[in-house]
């Protein structure tokens, strides 16, 4: 089963480390993560952008309204993910324990929606099945 884990940081944490501590940490994590692909347990994995960058985007009717910044006013904010292969959720929850920059805010684990990966695969089982191919999807 995927869990996506929601890694929140606090940028005043981040920036009040040392540089050789805060490189450390870096380094830790995407050690740690090239080991969770080695294992198959990593799909997808990605660090975003500082919150100065981000846009909120609101769809009221026919209007859309934009905003700089993130959507909610907050200390943490998510600083990256971690799209996961796991047992069950114990698991999940033990793979993103030991992630390191965890110890700058904190993890959300949470599981993906099954029914949308159906609803996904669906047409594509039904092509294979009527003309005989296999199609490949990227993870």
């Amino acid at each position: 089963m995927q869990y996506l884990c929601l890694i929140y940081q606090r940028d005043d944490i981040l920036r009040s480390l040392e540089p050789p501590e805060r490189d450390e940490l870096i380094c830790a994590s995407l050690a740690y993560i090239d080991e969770l692909r080695e294992s198959g347990h990593v799909v997808a994995a990605n660090a975003l952008e500082p919150v100065d960058a981000a846009m909120s985007l609101r769809v009221r009717g026919n209007s859309a309204y934009i905003t700089d910044g993130p959507y909610a006013e907050t200390n943490e904010h998510v600083g990256g993910y971690l799209l996961i292969e796991a047992r069950d959720l114990n698991d999940a929850i033990r793979i993103a324990t030991r992630f390191p920059l965890g110890r700058l805010g904190g993890i959300e684990v949470r599981p993906v929606a099954n029914q949308i990966q159906q609803m996904v695969a669906a047409p594509m089982n039904a092509l294979s099945t009527s003309f005989g191919v296999s199609p490949m999807l990227e993870r």
